[in-house]
């Protein structure tokens, strides 16, 4: 089971700000094609990967990134300084 969380306007579009996944996905842009395929919404917040950041147990990663032994995937916006 992993932990995939949503942030800012990822959890707007999903509707849910958190979920626990059973999945067989062994990178994070596995992972990121069983959701765009789950649901209409899925599809809309994963429509642009370049407006995207990703965290494995809070370490900001790459789309590329195994997911084995990650407990927590974290999607969100590129955070802006300010």
């Amino acid at each position: 089971m992993i932990d995939v969380l949503y942030f800012a306007w990822v959890r707007e579009r999903i509707g849910l700000p958190r979920e626990r996944l059973e999945t067989s996905a062994v990178t994070v842009a596995d992972l990121i094609t069983q959701l765009r395929a789950r649901e209409e919404r899925y599809a809309a917040a994963f429509a642009d990967l370049s407006a995207l950041r990703v965290a494995l147990d809070q370490e900001l990663s790459s789309f590329d990134a195994p997911l084995a032994g990650v407990r927590e995937v974290a999607f969100f916006p590129p955070m802006t300084g300010g």
